[in-house]
């Protein structure tokens, strides 16, 4: 059994690196658009950084002209008596941090998805704070400062759009390598010959889904990589590892589509288009490309039906969010869940040849 696997594993593997469009369309053809995106929205500008200063906060308020003036230049701060709708910018991300004085202690609120930004504000902050207790050498200090980090909503644009399109390339990988496989094993009659082979289907099944599974975690490296260089500026969370399962689960999930397409169609042509019909629209239905933020409230709940919205939410909590692992578990079994159906159903119409 083990001999079969890998003989079949290592065909799959070496058919894939042989077929230049497969090639293309499953690794080159997405980086171009994470490049695209990437590129266009990439934020590197050197524009002051936006802050709301909440109440009173003395630090600030003390600095002397020429010190405040120098300030400006680097944080955009604007007063607000109204501390929940401070916080609430600062989630929606837009503004980096929230600044407010509780006696001594100064208070930075930042979202945890614009590490850089809030890192500055914060540095700022401390900086004064030490120039502050300098200045009042032989007495205790007078100002302390603590972080907070909100519930963040707020994505950067590579933010956003690593996890989106990696998801998308993850779907179409696996939805078009297993409907592309299956028909192009039927039509030429390998599928026939490997059920009359001592070659168990189960071997078959599972040499399948761990290739696919192999070119998922391959992308995510490949995409991951690319998109932190310094260029593009993409920040991992502590919990970026639990995006692996979240990769597999998703895997699983689009294979059972292509399984299911590649029983339905006779061609290669055929099981292309039907992947390019289902896998594209459902990237931009489900917000893997565009937020779906500020769309119609119908369309936001029609997402949450399409597998490809769970996988890109997922991943998006746990690679830059800052959200734990626990987060994920329901759209874990979300994916899980879509792939045993799928997959149910799509073996109940599965047929070995054209006759």
């Amino acid at each position: 059994m083990m001999r079969g696997f890998r003989s079949l594993a290592r065909a799959m593997v070496l058919g894939f690196v042989r077929d230049r469009v497969a090639l293309f369309f499953t690794v080159l053809f997405p980086l171009l658009f994470l490049v695209l995106f990437g590129g266009i929205f990439k934020d590197q500008g050197p524009s002051p950084v936006p802050v709301r200063e909440i109440g009173s906060v003395p630090l600030l308020d003390s600095l002397p002209a020429d010190a405040r003036a120098e300030l400006d230049k680097i944080l955009e701060i604007e007063k607000t008596d109204d501390s929940a709708a401070a916080l609430d910018l600062v989630r929606d991300g837009t503004v980096v941090a929230a600044v407010e004085q509780r006696g001594n202690e100064v208070v930075v609120h930042y979202a945890a998805a614009d590490q850089v930004r809030s890192g500055i504000v914060r540095g700022v902050l401390d900086s004064l704070i030490q120039q502050s207790n300098l200045a009042a050498t032989g007495q205790p200090a007078r100002f302390t400062l603590a972080s907070e980090q909100v519930e963040d909503r707020s994505l950067k644009a590579i933010q956003y759009v690593t996890p989106g399109i990696l998801g998308w390339a993850i779907a179409s990988g696996a939805t078009a390598g297993a409907a592309f496989t299956l028909v192009q094993w039927r039509k030429n009659m390998l599928l026939r010959r490997l059920r009359l082979s001592p070659v168990h289907s189960s071997t078959i099944a599972a040499a399948r889904v761990t290739v696919s599974i192999v070119v998922a975690l391959v992308q995510a490296v490949i995409f991951v990589g690319l998109a932190r260089l310094p260029y593009f500026g993409l920040q991992l969370s502590h919990y970026w590892w639990m995006s692996i399962p979240v990769i597999i689960a998703g895997t699983l999930a689009f294979l059972s589509i292509g399984l299911l397409a590649g029983s339905l169609v006779k061609t290669e042509e055929a099981a292309v288009l039907v992947t390019n019909l289902v896998v594209l629209p459902m990237a931009f239905l489900s917000g893997a490309f565009i937020p779906l933020d500020f769309s119609p409230a119908w369309l936001r709940t029609v997402a949450e039906v399409f597998p490809l919205k769970h996988l890109v939410t997922a991943m998006q909590d746990v690679m830059v969010r800052g959200k734990g692992p626990a987060s994920v578990l329901p759209e874990l079994a979300i994916l899980l869940g879509f792939s045993a159906v799928l997959s149910a159903i799509a073996v109940k119409g599965f047929r070995w040849d054209d006759a």
